[in-house]
C-alpha cells in the first residue's frame, strides 16, 4: 500500500464532473426551495434532499481551508494544556491573544471545532454501555425511542454493517447495570426489537488529529497506510500485562453534575456562567471546578475536530478484537498516532476495544485492506464494523436530573417498561412520516 495524498485543488477539479449530479432533468440546477423535502407520488411518498453543487463545495472548502499552520498550532495547544484559557494558549503558542481568540472564534462558528470535557462516569457512579440494536422491519422509530426510554442514553444513531439498525450509548448507573440488560430483553421479547447486543466499556481516549500528516501550505493530508501498518505490528510484543483498576465512586453532589454537564456541552463554558446557574459566587463555584478536577472528575479535555469534510467522509465504528490484553494495549499506546482514529474505548471482559474512525470515503478500500493485513499478520484476530450516518446522530449529555444527594441515582425498570407499552400502539397504529434531512451537518460528535 502506497502513500496517498488528497489535495484539495483536486477535489474542487472534480466539481464540474459532480455538478451533473445535482442536476434537474432540464439540465437545471435544483432551487433552493429542493432543499427541503417533498410530497411526491412515488414508493416512499417523499423525495430525496438534494443540495446545489455551490453549497456542497462551499461547504467542503470551508473545512479544508481552516487548516493553516497557525490553527493547527493552537489546536495542538489546546490538547496539551487544556481549552479554557486562551490566554495562556496564546503565550504557550507563541501567537498574540487577539489571534488566538479569533481563530478559536472562527473554527467553532463554523462548526469545525468543538471542546468538551470526557468525565469519568466511574467516578460519578455510572458504567458506560454500547447496544447494538437491528429493529422489526417498520418499527424503526419504536426501537429508536425504546433505546432512550430509560433517559441514560448519550447517543443513537442509525447504523449499517455489522448491525443494521441503532448503535446507542448510555451511561448506566454501576448499580443498576442488570437491571439494564433485563430492560433490554424485555424489549426483545415485546417485539420491539428483532435482536440486540450489549457491551460494557471500560477506559476511552480522544487524541487529538494526528497533523504530522498534515501539510498545511499545501492543505493536503498523507495516508501512509503501510507506516501504520508497520508501527501496530512492531509494538504488539512490546506491552507487558498490568491490571488496570477500576476508579472508585468519589463524593459528588448535584451541584458537581451540574458543573460537568455543562462541561461537557461545552469545556470553555465560563465559571461566570456556572456560578450562575449553580447559584454560587464565583470563587465558591471555581473552588468546586478545581475540586473536581483535582478528583479526576474530568478525565479529559477533548478537542473535537473535524479533518474532512463530512460531505466526502465516511463515519466508522470499528471493533478490533486481540489475542491478549497485552497485545490490546499496545496497540490502545500506538493507536492515538493514526490520525484517522477520533476515539477507542475498551470493551470490559473481552480482550477487545471499540475504535471511531472518521475518513475521506476514497480511503475506505485501502481501511478495509489494512485490517485485513492486521489481522492477517497476527495483530488482531478478527473485527468488525459499523458504518455511522452522520445525519441521525442525537446525543445528549449524562442524566444528571435523575441523581439526588439523598438517594443517589435513580432507575425505574417498571416505569421505563411501563412507558414503552405506551408507546407501542402510538407506533403500530399512527403512520409515522419520514424526516429527511438535506445537509450533513458539520459535526460529527457522538
Amino acid at each position: 500500500m502506497t502513500h496517498i495524498v488528497v489535495p484539495l485543488d483536486a477535489l474542487l477539479r472534480s466539481k464540474r464532473m459532480l455538478s451533473s449530479m445535482f442536476r434537474a432533468s432540464d439540465g437545471s440546477d435544483w432551487s433552493p426551495k429542493s432543499l427541503k423535502s417533498t410530497l411526491v407520488a412515488g414508493f416512499l411518498g417523499y423525495s430525496l434532499s438534494t443540495i446545489s453543487p455551490d453549497e456542497y463545495f462551499d461547504s467542503v472548502h470551508r473545512i479544508v481551508s481552516l487548516l493553516d499552520g497557525e490553527n493547527v498550532t493552537i489546536l495542538r495547544t489546546m490538547k496539551q494544556h487544556g481549552p479554557r484559557n486562551l490566554l495562556e494558549i496564546a503565550r504557550k503558542a507563541k501567537l498574540p491573544y487577539t489571534t488566538v481568540y479569533n481563530r478559536v472564534t472562527k473554527l467553532e462558528n463554523q462548526g469545525v471545532l468543538k471542546t468538551w470535557i470526557y468525565p469519568n462516569y466511574s467516578k460519578i457512579g455510572l458504567s458506560r454501555a454500547v447496544v447494538l440494536a437491528t429493529p422489526h422491519p417498520g418499527k424503526e422509530a419504536l426501537a429508536r425511542e425504546a433505546l432512550k426510554v430509560p433517559g441514560f442514553w448519550l447517543k443513537v444513531a442509525r447504523c449499517l454493517g455489522d448491525t443494521n439498525g441503532y448503535y446507542s450509548q448510555h451511561a448506566i448507573p454501576t448499580l443498576n447495570r442488570q437491571d439494564f440488560e433485563l430492560y433490554l430483553e424485555q424489549l426483545l421479547e415485546r417485539g420491539v426489537v428483532k435482536s440486540y447486543r450489549v457491551f460494557w466499556l471500560g477506559d476511552a481516549g480522544f487524541p487529538l488529529t494526528n497533523f504530522d500528516y498534515f501539510k498545511p501550505k499545501d492543505r493536503t493530508w498523507k495516508f501512509d497506510w503501510k507506516g501504520w501498518l508497520d508501527k501496530l505490528t512492531a509494538v504488539r510484543a512490546k506491552a507487558e500485562t498490568t491490571k488496570h483498576a477500576t476508579p472508585q465512586p468519589e463524593p459528588f453532589d448535584e451541584r458537581d453534575l451540574i458543573i460537568l454537564k455543562e462541561l461537557t456541552k461545552d469545556a470553555r463554558t465560563t465559571l461566570a456562567d456556572l456560578s450562575k446557574l449553580l447559584s454560587l459566587t464565583l470563587p465558591a463555584t471555581k473552588y468546586r471546578f478545581d475540586k473536581l478536577v483535582a478528583r479526576g472528575l474530568v478525565q479529559e479535555y477533548v478537542i473535537d475536530l473535524l479533518p474532512f469534510a463530512p460531505q466526502i467522509s465516511k463515519l466508522f465504528d470499528v471493533r478490533l478484537d486481540f489475542k491478549s490484553e497485552s497485545s490490546m494495549r499496545a496497540v490502545e499506546n500506538a493507536i492515538s498516532e493514526v490520525p484517522i482514529v477520533q476515539s477507542y474505548s475498551l470493551i470490559t471482559g473481552l480482550n477487545s476495544m471499540t475504535v471511531r474512525i472518521y475518513l475521506p470515503q476514497v480511503e475506505v478500500s485501502n481501511l478495509f485492506a489494512f485490517l485485513s493485513l492486521l489481522v492477517s499478520k497476527g495483530v488482531l484476530t478478527n473485527y468488525s464494523y459499523l458504518i455511522i450516518d452522520p445525519m441521525t446522530i442525537q446525543s445528549q449529555t449524562f442524566s444528571y436530573k435523575q441523581y439526588k444527594n439523598e438517594t443517589g441515582w435513580d432507575y425505574d425498570s417498571r416505569e421505563y417498561l411501563k412507558t414503552v407499552d405506551s408507546l407501542t400502539p402510538k407506533w403500530t397504529k399512527t403512520e409515522i412520516e419520514p424526516n429527511y434531512q438535506t445537509l450533513p451537518p458539520l459535526s460529527i460528535h457522538i
